[in-house]
């Protein structure tokens, strides 16, 4: 596929988005950027949560780890199922009962301010370094494959960084007036996109490994070591099946129902019935979904042994997709796919460090009325600034890794917090003396990183795995009961 025609594609794309924000952003207006006049359907909030919930991290990480980790990240999706069954019918009664736009107002509400600004603060670096990740991906893709090949002046390719600035720009233009209520329609059009991309490729890998129905198809999968799913072995292993699988559980909870970027959405719902609808039907589709990536990181580790493509991780899946021999339809399909995919999750983090940015660090709804609308537009501009700085420290610090295993790894240092205080609020009638909360705050992460440094060696070969996040959470919980209120100590 030539540069021209990818750099066509993607400015065809790009032009369909703004023109559904053109559509979608009339109506300017806060309540419409934050909470899209509470009108959203529930079954397009669902299908546009599969887009934001996977991503382009998914999109190529996850079967780019098939060959090293065989299809064990299935363990951590069927914890996903059972965490959304919490957030169904345990969360999201809470913030439809308080009628919230930030969900961290509950902290608020609960224990007081210190500790609603923790979880906000606690929310904003962690979605900040999950989106800047994300990015990263589709830009490290975006430069090897358009910018890289773009000569200025017959001798100079287009720097990184300005692949950066370019895709968070791209982002701002579509989602700086709509907000929420644009991203719903766009997420849709994107989550399409994505799972027609991935069909594509598993249909042009089967013809090629003369796989010809689909029943040859999941006779091949089957007969591979490759899907081998379930680890019961080796305890200490971290992909071990208990240890995979509440960590899905958590991970769920934590990344989801715990995040405002994904919650924004459901709150976007008519009323509760229709949000744990989006919520249930959500999650039973992702399953099959992430069956479907795994199947294709299958397909092509076995498509590069045949041809001696020495590409793996999260190589492997785009260079084989632009590969002469794949041909155009498939190429244009896998581009299409993976920039949906990473502005599908990308878009809506935006949106969401504006609006809790907006909401619970500078109390927006405290100033003058005639300056909300002005201030909520230049921390929009301010997070995509910050956006592009840190994707291009990710740049710098990350050379040969699998993304999604460090998003995740970064997740558990970053929204133990979170944990520990929504389920220490949930779970218990006690008060926490409510300046300290931001000390626990800051402990349990650093003791997490101890434990899971030292692990292998003071645990007996023990291997943390995604659990870091549940050891996180409970390391803070335990932390709130030290700062419980005397008083409340005594009659609890």
């Amino acid at each position: 596929m030539s540069t021209n025609a990818i750099i066509f594609l993607i400015l065809a794309y790009f032009g369909v988005l703004i023109l559904i924000s053109y559509f979608t952003g009339k109506e300017d207006s806060n309540d419409a950027f934050f909470k899209a006049n509470k009108s959203a359907p529930w079954y397009l909030v669902a299908f546009g949560m599969i887009g934001t919930s996977l991503s382009g991290v998914t999109f190529i990480s996850v079967p780019g780890a098939v060959e090293a980790k065989q299809f064990g990240y299935f363990q951590v999706v069927l914890g996903y199922f059972f965490g959304y069954l919490v957030i169904a019918y345990v969360l999201l009664p809470l913030y439809y009962k308080m009628n919230l736009t930030s969900i961290y107002t509950y902290l608020k509400e609960r224990f007081g301010k210190v500790s609603y600004k923790t979880g906000s603060i606690a929310f904003l670096i962690s979605r900040i370094v999950g989106a800047s990740l994300r990015l990263f991906l589709v830009a490290k893709v975006l430069q090897l494959l358009v910018f890289d090949k773009i000569l200025i002046f017959d001798q100079y390719t287009i720097p990184f960084p300005i692949t950066v600035v370019i895709t968070v720009a791209l982002i701002w233009l579509y989602t700086f007036r709509g907000g929420i209520k644009t991203i719903i329609f766009t997420d849709t059009l994107q989550t399409l996109f994505m799972l027609i991309s991935v069909v594509v490729t598993i249909s042009f890998l089967a013809n090629a490994l003369d796989l010809n129905s689909i029943s040859e198809v999941y006779n091949n999968v089957k007969a591979s070591k490759l899907s081998k799913v379930f680890f019961f072995d080796d305890f200490n292993d971290a992909q071990y099946f208990i240890k995979s699988f509440l960590a899905g559980i958590f991970i769920t909870i934590t990344m989801t129902g715990l995040d405002q970027d994904m919650m924004q959405k459901n709150l976007t719902c008519k009323n509760l019935k229709d949000a744990q609808k989006n919520m249930v039907s959500f999650s039973v589709i992702l399953i099959f979904v992430n069956i479907l990536f795994l199947v294709l990181g299958l397909l092509l580790t076995q498509y590069a042994q045949q041809h001696g493509i020495t590409a793996n991780k999260d190589d492997l899946f785009p260079t084989i997709a632009m590969l002469p021999e794949i041909g155009v339809i498939t190429s244009a399909f896998f581009l299409l796919g993976l920039i949906a995919a990473a502005y599908s999750s990308a878009d809506s983090a935006l949106t969401s460090l504006t609006t809790s940015f907006c909401i619970d660090i500078i109390e927006l709804d405290k100033k003058p009325k005639d300056s909300q609308k002005r201030v909520r537009k230049q921390v929009h501009i301010l997070f995509s600034f910050i956006l592009v700085l840190v994707i291009i420290l990710f740049d710098l610090l990350f050379t040969d890794v699998s993304v999604i295993w460090e998003l995740f790894k970064a997740a558990g240092y970053t929204y133990g917090p979170l944990l520990g205080l929504f389920a220490f609020g949930i779970l218990t009638k006690k008060h926490l003396k409510d300046s300290y909360v931001w000390i626990i705050a800051l402990i349990a992460p650093v003791v997490s990183y101890l434990i899971n440094m030292f692990s292998v060696d003071l645990l007996n070969g023990y291997q943390i795995g995604f659990e870091i996040l549940i050891i996180n959470g409970l390391l803070t919980f335990l932390g709130l009961l030290f700062i419980t209120k005397k008083s409340q100590l005594n009659t609890d």
